[in-house]
């Protein structure tokens, strides 16, 4: 029987994503000074840089920034300025600092799912900033738990439904990312409902998923989430 339901944060709940891209064109204008920004291997020494600093520095604007600061002076050869460093490093702060911004729905769809089960918030990424998206989204009171993770992996999942005392046939989880917040869940046995978002960062879409996931449902909006959920419970009373 279902009984817990997880939530993610960035691009679930709150936009996140766009504020990432705007930082990443504004990073292409500034080494367009020194190299050729069409060129498909900056992007993607961009994105190896990031990938591999992931073990050091973890998930968001903080990693992103050092990992564009050393990018940036790889790709152009040392050439690049110190006021183009300092720029770079403004630009993860001004992600820092972005506004939260609700997904049009997802508070009344929080609410909705909370009445008939308990709700837990799972999150990664930097401490700070997520504690402070937490805080500024006005959703913190809807949920039982609030759990900000280093990575989202079968690991993190079992801890928490460990702490609920629950098995992971009980538990589903609602989110954007195939691999972050569904394939970990259910490779444990649980369930998901996914959510794409727009637009999403590259690392994020690399994942072993089939399109037609028995244990999955995909939805558009967020209005469609409490009607999901009450149809992975009938799926999993049935299984």
């Amino acid at each position: 029987m279902l009984q817990l339901v997880g939530f993610d944060g960035d691009d679930t709940l709150w936009h996140s994503e766009g504020y990432y891209r705007q930082a990443g064109d504004a990073f292409a204008a500034i080494m367009a000074r020194y190299v050729d920004v069409a060129d498909r291997d900056v992007h993607e020494r961009m994105l190896a840089t990031e990938q591999r600093n992931l073990k050091l520095f973890g998930y968001g604007a903080k990693g992103m920034a050092l990992s564009m600061v050393e990018t940036a002076i790889a790709v152009s050869d040392g050439r690049i300025g110190a006021a183009d460093i300092h720029a770079l490093i403004e630009l993860g702060k001004t992600v820092l600092q972005h506004p939260v911004e609700l997904l049009p729905g997802i508070r009344a769809a929080v609410e909705a799912v909370a009445q008939q089960y308990e709700v837990v918030l799972i999150t990664k990424g930097d401490l700070f900033h997520q504690e402070k998206k937490v805080a500024q989204s006005g959703l913190a009171d809807l949920f039982r738990r609030i759990e900000i993770v280093s990575e989202k992996d079968a690991a993190a999942y079992r801890r928490v439904l460990g702490e609920f005392d629950l098995q992971p046939a009980q538990f589903a989880m609602v989110g954007n990312s195939l691999r972050s917040d569904i394939e970990p869940v259910l490779r444990l046995g649980g369930w998901g409902v996914h959510m794409p978002y727009h637009v999403t960062w590259a690392h994020e879409l690399e994942n072993g998923l089939a399109a037609d996931e028995p244990r999955m449902l995909t939805v558009d909006a967020p209005a469609a989430i409490p009607a999901a959920v009450e149809r992975l419970r009938a799926l999993a009373a049935a299984a």
